[in-house]
């Protein structure tokens, strides 16, 4: 019965492995990506197209869709074509399962934000289901 109870646990432990790299890839490789550069199609991949956006920017109440966050995003200009400064970083990571909450920092423009995005795997893909941000200072 211990045999049993480890293999699970190490089966569950290599999902959660799986899970976090495939979550990370995603962050760094399109979400980060995709801000800096303004790639709304690449950025706009890693949402699953019900997304909503809430929180505060400059100390005011901020909701989007996300058609309206892609819209915004891509009459803007880039972080990379601006010159100024811009980090993307992923601060922590839980999943559940189905389900994760990651906890990432974007600095850019003169914005430093804390975003907690809640992911869910769908159709084996894990996507941005919910994006809250909050403006903080530097």
């Amino acid at each position: 019965m211990g045999q049993h109870l480890l293999t699970k646990n190490t089966m569950q432990m290599n999902n959660y492995t799986d899970d976090s790299a495939n979550i990370a890839h995603v962050l760094t490789d399109a979400y980060f990506k995709g801000i800096y550069e303004g790639g709304v199609d690449l950025l706009g991949s890693t949402f699953y197209s019900g997304t909503l956006l809430f929180g505060d920017v400059a100390g005011k109440p901020y909701f989007k869709t996300l058609p309206q966050y892609l819209d915004g995003v891509r009459n803007r200009q880039s972080p990379k074509d601006s010159g100024k400064p811009f980090k993307g970083e992923i601060v922590s990571l839980e999943i559940i399962n189905s389900i994760a909450v990651a906890m990432v920092r974007v600095k850019m423009y003169d914005f430093n934000y804390f975003e907690l995005l809640s992911f869910h795997k769908l159709d084996g893909r894990w996507v941005i289901v919910n994006k809250m941000i909050s403006d903080v200072e530097q």
